[in-house]
């Protein structure tokens, strides 16, 4: 949950960006609805972890102390800690310097990566023993990925119009 919540951020972020850089109306309204939904689910983890007594963000800790992570993670241009499917700051940096067809074409396939990182996080939670057995996390989980999968079949046919 707590790095879902640094992953939805990051989603958010990119969608802020939209309006300065796109006049694309059918990007717009998908960057509000991924905006609105990415907030709100962020909103129902920080409670869940809240309700637990658990932190809602992420502790920073070497990766040594991680079973089973590996470097992949790492954006090793800042050193930073990336979620599955997160934009590296290069990325970020070069969306936030894009305009017009550019920006768009970064964006679609930047939140596709992101997305694809999402599911990535759904199937590692389903993988892990007993991660399914509290009905609402199944529910709230199930939801995201099916969301996610439809958003990255709507992103693929916008690109696809390019």
């Amino acid at each position: 949950m707590q790095g879902m919540i640094m992953h939805h951020a990051q989603a958010v972020e990119m969608t802020a960006l939209i309006d300065s850089r796109s006049e694309n109306k059918e990007l717009r309204l998908l960057g509000a609805r991924i905006s609105h939904s990415q907030a709100e689910e962020i909103k129902f983890m920080e409670n869940w972890l809240k309700a637990r007594g658990k932190a809602t963000t992420m502790p920073m800790q070497s990766t040594a102390g991680m079973p089973g992570m590996d470097m992949r993670g790492m954006d090793m241009s800042k050193h930073e800690m990336l979620m599955p499917g997160m934009l590296t700051a290069k990325q970020m940096e070069a969306l936030r310097n894009a305009k017009g067809k550019d920006f768009d074409r970064l964006f679609l396939e930047g939140m596709i990566q992101h997305h694809g990182g999402a599911l990535t996080m759904v199937k590692d939670l389903f993988d892990t023993a007993g991660a399914g057995q509290d009905a609402v996390l199944f529910n709230f989980a199930t939801d995201i990925d099916s969301g996610q999968r439809a958003e990255i079949r709507i992103m693929q046919g916008m690109l696809g119009k390019k």
